[in-house]
């Protein structure tokens, strides 16, 4: 199943979305209430080509983990750690497709960053990772946006990760993928900047999962970003980012400079 989250005539909706997204016969059917546990329906529909795909959740919290993709932390510097490392997002800085990431007037260069983000289904606290993936609603695409120039100055990457407009996600989530080897690429304006796929991993999901929940208690929604892979670089006003998963589909989001105050 993919679940999304609409705007239509009628309002904001949480939705299944039936259909390829290149068939003008692909619909919505709209969810009652929620996505998790077993969604019921309220028997309307649209199609697809008359909504608005908004942001597929509504996260309390996004949990990142860097550095775990060795190819990146061999382009970026610095060694690997044997545990993973977690840095977060505001749930402000989440935007869905087709929504401008609006760089900063005083942060150069800014980076795009795809990576493949869990979404939790059920509240969950210490879980083994052999039992991560039946907390898992599903899977979506995210951007990880960085100002680089910020987190080198600030020694930590609050404020570099943490713009609005700074975490794209989307169209929907796949509820029905095995995350542990599936392509991600990263176009930007149509020139392929990152091509590997998840099995290249540090820390696989399962992990990820098990170390994030030893910390905190995660709640349905919350968006767990996986990490990404090598040929992150910059993107600059007027740009198009567009980020593909295998067995998800593509999010993009194209790429505006806010004026100086």
């Amino acid at each position: 199943m993919r679940l999304g989250r609409i705007a239509s005539p009628d309002g904001v909706a949480f939705v299944s979305v039936e259909g390829s997204p290149d068939d003008p016969a692909a619909v919505v059917r709209e969810i009652a209430e929620h996505p998790f546990g077993n969604p019921t329906f309220t028997g309307r529909q649209w199609p697809l080509a008359d909504v608005r795909l908004l942001a597929p959740i509504l996260a309390s919290k996004v949990v990142c983990i860097g550095k775990n993709y060795a190819a990146h932390i061999a382009e970026m510097g610095g060694g690997e750690f044997a545990d993973p490392i977690i840095f977060m997002k505001p749930n402000t800085a989440i935007v869905g497709p087709n929504v401008p990431i609006q760089l900063p007037a005083d942060a150069n260069p800014v980076h795009f960053e795809g990576e493949l983000a869990a979404v939790i289904g059920r509240p969950c606290k210490d879980v083994p990772a052999a039992q991560v993936a039946q907390n898992i609603l599903g899977y979506t695409i995210a951007n990880d946006v960085s100002a680089r120039d910020q987190q080198k100055k600030d020694g930590q990457w609050t404020r570099a990760k943490g713009h609005d407009t700074f975490c794209p996600v989307g169209p929907w989530i796949a509820t029905d993928v095995d995350p542990s080897d599936l392509a991600i690429r990263t176009e930007v304006n149509g020139e392929v900047k990152q091509d590997s796929r998840t099995s290249n991993m540090i820390h696989d999901v399962g992990a990820i999962v098990e170390w994030i929940s030893a910390v905190m208690t995660l709640l349905p929604g919350d968006l767990i970003l996986t990490g990404t892979p090598d040929g992150v670089g910059p993107i600059e006003d007027g740009d198009t980012v567009s980020i593909t998963i295998e067995g998800i589909g593509t999010l993009t989001n194209p790429v505006v400079r806010k004026a100086k105050p």
